[in-house]
């Protein structure tokens, strides 16, 4: 099969690298991908929101199947466009993707259908929503509606706080368009838990469990990223949260988005809480996770053009997926400065150290080939992932590796899993 992967991240150098390991897999290209995808895929240079050129590319070079990856072509259409050309292709569509698209289009669906999640107030009108301030108990939290790289979120400790934080979202339009509408959530306490998932219309199929860490600095301060570090799988998704959760909150999902005639078929991301009052969705990503996906990929027994298929053809209930009985957890490798501002081009030495280890893992988010030579080409540049046979042997494989690889202005958080330190 020829096999074609929409993205440039960290989460596509994943998907590339699970996809390769299938004997269905004779070709490989990536769009418009990165120096590390390109060593396992032929990078085409084409953006992801360019639909006519990757539809038209799809279809001369006789693609078998298309995985998307990145959020904004799904929210865009791109499943589609291509469906409409005769092409075969993995995600959903945009009338579903809009569950990630839209956070208050979310929230509505999980209010109609009783699905757990924190009380909120959908706004449109940045002088209403001052005004709900006015009344809301501290802390909140503040979303922009659209998609905004995983940054679009605001957690406000006080009342000046979240009267900056609307003005932030929805007049000085810090995210661009996805804050002309804004969600304002109770704040949630918990443990945080993140659930990927194979769907295809009607059944949903659970991946391993992980955890994020979104922000940029050691003991979770600083800015919201898009991610820097993940362990899989979590030692707090216990049987007892899984059996609810597959009650309450997973096939419920999917119920809900059939019921709206808007079928999802694709990756449903499940990101929870686990409150003293149980779990709740905290949000639904409409793709896999990245970080998560570079943890949680590596460790699937299954073939993963075979799952895919399945979720295409609507045959997913004759999938039994399986994962490794060990652990994983992946540290993300920074530009310093990220999320703001930082500096790229700087060459990274020590990325032949990962070949032919077992077990280990360098996954390239935003690197790029210049005079023969792989540089940094963006704020998250490597994800170094290591498997271990518990979370502890997994995260001490892991910050092992990072020393292998090095560029300068190189930054990453050094606490990535210590939650794990206090089962």
């Amino acid at each position: 099969m020829k096999i074609l992967i929409v993205g440039s991240g960290g989460r596509e150098h994943a998907i590339a690298a699970a996809v390769a390991k299938s004997p269905k897999a004779d070709k490989i290209y990536c769009a418009p991908g990165n120096a590390g995808i390109g060593q396992i895929a032929e990078c085409v240079p084409i953006g992801a929101m360019e639909f006519d050129k990757l539809t038209a590319f799809a279809k001369e070079n006789a693609i078998d199947l298309t995985i998307v990856g990145m959020d904004d072509p799904l929210v865009g259409g791109l499943v589609d466009e291509m469906e409409a050309a005769g092409l075969r292709v993995f995600g959903p569509r945009k009338n579903a993707a809009i569950l990630e698209g839209s956070k208050a289009f979310s929230k509505d669906l999980m209010k109609k259908y009783n699905i757990p999640t924190a009380a909120y107030e959908n706004f449109d009108d940045p002088q209403k929503a001052l005004a709900y301030l006015e009344t809301a108990k501290m802390p909140v939290v503040l979303k922009a509606d659209g998609l905004a790289l995983g940054k679009g979120v605001l957690i406000c400790e006080t009342l000046e706080d979240a009267k900056e934080g609307v003005r932030t979202i929805m007049e000085d339009k810090k995210f661009g368009a996805a804050g002309n509408r804004m969600v304002i959530e109770e704040f949630m306490t918990g443990r945080e838990v993140s659930v990927l998932s194979f769907v295809d219309g009607k059944t949903i199929k659970i991946m391993s469990s992980a955890q994020d860490h979104k922000r940029a600095l050691d003991g979770d301060q600083g800015l919201n990223t898009g991610g820097m570090g993940t362990f899989s799988p979590s030692p707090f998704y216990t049987d007892e949260v899984d059996a609810f959760c597959r009650k309450y909150i997973y096939q419920a999902t999917v119920d809900a988005m059939a019921a709206e005639g808007r079928p999802f078929k694709g990756v449903i991301f499940f990101g929870l809480m686990l409150t003293e009052d149980g779990p709740k969705v905290l949000e639904y990503n409409a793709r896999f996770g990245d970080p998560e996906a570079q943890v949680v990929l590596p460790r699937m027994r299954n073939d993963m053009i075979d799952v895919v298929e399945a979720c295409i053809d609507g045959t997913l209930d004759r999938i039994t997926l399986s994962f490794e009985d060990n652990a994983a957890v992946c540290v993300i490798l920074a530009s310093e400065g990220y999320p703001v501002s930082y500096e790229k081009g700087f060459a990274i030495e020590g990325l032949e150290n990962f070949k032919d280890k077992d077990g280990y893992y360098c996954f390239h988010a935003g690197t790029a080939l210049k005079n023969d030579k792989i540089v940094t080409n963006g704020g998250r540049v490597l994800g170094v992932t290591a498997k271990g046979a518990t979370l502890q042997e997994a995260r001490a494989n892991a910050y092992a590796a990072t020393e292998w690889v090095h560029f300068d202005r190189q930054y990453m958080r050094h606490d990535i899993g210590k939650a794990i330190d206090e089962i």
